[in-house]
């Protein structure tokens, strides 16, 4: 049945998306599960971060590499390869009997993730001619931003109603599926030439790219200091920075001997210009969701599916607005459009902050969700068909490398600056919480109250959604009553401590989304409709000449 829409450019575009949507769940589906995991395996805290990180880590690494391997082997055959790898790596993380099995098959899971992430922009590229690829990339984005915010609706649900091992369960059927789609409806890609893979390009790309993740994933746990001997956080980025340094230098050597990055693609200025509002696009993404899922739960107490529920209606609003959006950007170009969108999410996301509070209910949060929701919807679509719309066809899947590689880095990099934000705010805010409240205490246990506080913010506050309060060591003979009562106004000043840095940490996503708007200022405008329209009737006829 499915090879009557073999070669069906809408066909394709479903199969393609579903395959892009798991890649994406799968980077905040997991964080929802952690107390279930840790319970259920007897994993400690880090081998539980690891179970998360190691994924985003091997995103990070190989996406380069496999987008070049899609423009030298074949796009198809690559995007097959990593659904195979992510559904069989899928199946053994639900099976697993001990966190070393599960991070090791959260390892392979991120390998095909990386295989197939690029090539599903590129066959987008080779698959629909540029003045229809706004609509394409319009609903490539939908599912972009719908898979941001339903990992932890739908791993809320999974968890609470199943099992945790079912977020990695889902995965199967669902990959299955995008295999069968793919081998009868996209078709073979055709016959080229052999090429050799620059092996010291990627070599020195990896190396860079695990120094640089791992520094930055894992900076914050180590206390930006030593990790193993002489082994240490600044070395390890100081490091990353040099082998990218020398990287750089390698590629542009190799210039006319097929390399891993061909520095053709940053002559267009318009994919230049939207790698980095990719990148400030992820941090602002991160920076949004981590703090703002925390308070949701730590805060008001909401369950997981309650928090995700609270964020659907955003999700809901942007795979709405994203078709029309990128549609839009086929006729009059994405320029405007992305930075209005760009805006709005700040917008929202600054009203949200503003309508923050300890006792909020979730109706308090709707406008600016809403108004987030509109500009998300603006963002991805046109953002990708800026960046992508003139990219030649056999470079198409290194320019998706790039691209890709760049967002994870900005979601790396979101993740530690926004942690170490909220981190060092939330330590200010509690202390003065805590002296605040102390008042209010017989005066033998102020001492150890406010130094409890102390304790923790010298240990690093670990930031989770299992945690909504701070352990106060007393004295002993402290009456049961006087006891019950500093627990809840330690409770207390957590959370008044949380709300009053969670409102300032919220910045980094608003400056990171106006700083994007700032940058597509530099954005070459595009002919009109008609003329797009006759350049795409133009490249047909010299292809059909030849």
């Amino acid at each position: 049945m499915l090879r009557r829409w073999r070669g069906n450019p809408w066909a394709i575009l479903i199969a393609l998306c579903l395959g892009f949507f798991m890649t994406l769940l799968d980077v905040t589906i997991v964080n929802i599960a952690i107390p279930s995991m840790m319970d259920d395996l007897g994993a400690s805290l880090d081998e539980i971060l690891w179970v998360i990180n190691s994924y985003v880590i091997m995103l990070a690494v190989l996406v380069i590499t496999a987008g070049r391997l899609g423009d030298l082997r074949g796009q198809r055959a690559m995007f097959m390869l990593g659904v195979t790898v992510f559904t069989l790596a899928s199946l053994s993380c639900g099976l697993a009997q001990g966190p070393a099995m599960l991070i090791a098959f959260r390892v392979l899971q991120g390998i095909g993730a990386a295989i197939l992430m690029p090539q599903t922009s590129a066959l987008l590229i080779t698959t629909f001619p540029p003045e229809r690829r706004g609509t394409a990339f319009g609903i490539w984005g939908a599912v972009a931003g719908v898979a941001t915010v339903a990992g932890p609706t739908l791993g809320g649900f999974l968890v609470t109603a199943f099992d945790w091992r079912w977020i990695f369960f889902i995965n199967v059927p669902v990959g299955v599926l995008v295999l069968a789609m793919a081998w009868t409806i996209i078709p073979e890609s055709p016959r080229r030439e052999r090429h050799s893979l620059d092996l010291p390009g990627v070599a020195l790309a990896s190396v860079a790219l695990v120094c640089l993740t791992f520094g930055l994933v894992e900076g914050e746990r180590f206390g930006w200091g030593q990790v193993w001997r002489f082994v240490s956080i600044p070395a390890l980025l100081a490091t990353g920075a040099a082998l990218l340094a020398v990287f750089l230098m390698v590629q542009a050597r190799r210039q006319d001997r097929e390399p891993l990055i061909p520095f053709e693609l940053f002559r267009d200025r318009n994919y230049s210009v939207m790698n980095a509002v990719a990148g400030l696009v992820s941090i602002a993404m991160v920076g949004t969701f981590l703090p703002i899922t925390i308070y949701l739960q730590s805060v008001l107490g909401f369950s997981a599916l309650q928090a995700g529920l609270t964020l659907a209606p955003m999700s809901a609003v942007s795979m709405v607005v994203a078709p029309f959006a990128g549609r839009l950007s086929d006729r009059v170009g994405g320029k405007y459009i992305l930075m209005v969108g760009l805006l709005l999410f700040g917008v929202g996301i600054g009203g949200f902050a503003l309508v923050a509070a300890a006792d909020s209910a979730w109706w308090h949060f709707l406008p600016p969700l809403l108004v987030a929701g509109l500009g998300l919807g603006g963002v991805f679509a046109p953002m990708n068909t800026v960046a992508m719309r003139d990219v030649p066809g056999r470079v198409a899947g290194a320019a998706s490398g790039v691209l890709n590689t760049t967002r994870q880095l900005g979601q790396v990099l979101g993740s530690a600056s926004v942690g170490a934000a909220l981190q060092s705010l939330l330590v200010g805010a509690m202390h003065s919480e805590a002296v605040a409240a102390a008042r209010e205490l017989p005066a033998g246990v102020r001492g150890p109250f406010i130094a409890g506080f102390e304790d923790a913010a010298a240990g690093g506050v670990q930031v989770s959604p299992a945690q909504d309060s701070i352990d106060i060591p007393l004295p002993p003979g402290v009456p049961e009553e006087v006891a019950g009562k500093i627990a809840e106004m330690a409770h207390d000043v957590f959370i008044q401590g949380y709300v009053d840095a969670m409102k300032p940490t919220l910045i980094v996503p608003v400056v990171a989304v106006v700083c994007g708007a700032v940058l597509c200022l530099a954005v070459k405008r595009r002919g009109t409709a008609r003329e797009a329209d006759a350049e795409g009737a133009g490249a047909r006829t010299i292809s059909e000449a030849r």
